[in-house]
């Protein structure tokens, strides 16, 4: 196998959420650049095969940080993803040294408010937008007002959401730029919940509503389950979103 395309990639720390869910950061051999919002296709060297067994995953990490960080959910029928829970640290894997995808923020349309919709790790591209704005206020290298962000991130469970729940709430709390809504579908099985409840899509109306979300002034996105998205922007048509103001990430297909 040609290696050129690739980059080699090793695991430095696996946090998990649940059996079935967790962050794996992977710290690349060399530095990768992208424009947040893209996905990786990250791949593991697999007995009998001529070339890595792939998979795509958008980046949760921001282009400044030293590690590659996905969100991923397990899923037992799948090639990839068993595989990836039986990685130690400093296990090794590769990832296309292309960063690609079009659900990036949406700077054509001059819009300076955006609202985000996700289920669970459909949050990934999100977060690495969210990051990448603070860096670059942080540091100065941000022209003009920051984007206004409206993250609405839904869940069956509080544990679902991870370690993101604290970091967006933090930065709710420190900024004027981000808005972060979670809400749970199940919450008579989240003892102490008393954040939002309901569907991503339930919930989204109301919020949209609350921060001038409008047709006329914002920018709507959906990443993660496509009936969320399906739902997401059939609320947003009827409240008078136009398609060149709708983007939309499917992780797979229903």
């Amino acid at each position: 196998m040609n290696f050129d395309k690739y980059c080699r990639v090793r695991l430095a720390e696996r946090i998990d959420f649940a059996d079935d869910l967790a962050v794996f950061r992977f710290r690349p051999d060399e530095a990768l650049g992208f424009t947040p919002g893209q996905y990786a296709t990250l791949g593991l060297e697999v007995e009998g095969r001529e070339r890595p067994l792939l998979r795509p995953y958008s980046v949760a990490s921001a282009p400044h940080e030293d590690v590659l960080d996905f969100f991923v959910e397990r899923l037992d029928e799948g090639a990839l993803t068993p595989r990836l829970w039986d990685l130690e640290p400093g296990d090794t894997g590769w990832v296309r040294r292309r960063i690609v995808g079009l659900f990036t923020l949406d700077t054509e349309s001059a819009r300076r408010l955006h609202l985000m919709c996700a289920t669970v790790t459909g949050l990934a591209p999100f977060i690495s937008i969210a990051r990448a704005q603070q860096h670059a206020l942080a540091t100065g290298a941000h022209a003009g007002e920051p984007h206004r962000l409206v993250i609405v991130h839904g869940a069956s469970y509080p544990h679902e959401l991870g370690f993101y729940h604290d970091e967006l709430a933090d930065l709710e709390r420190t900024t004027d730029w981000l808005r972060y809504v979670p809400t749970v579908s199940r919450p008579w099985e989240a003892d102490g919940w008393n954040g939002e409840t309901g569907r991503v899509g339930d919930v989204l109306r109301k919020h949209a509503d609350a921060e001038g979300c409008t047709a006329e002034r914002a920018v709507g996105y959906a990443c993660g389950h496509p009936q969320m998205i399906e739902h997401a922007h059939a609320v947003l048509q009827r409240a008078g979103f136009d398609e060149e103001h709708l983007h939309e990430e499917k992780y797979f297909r229903a």
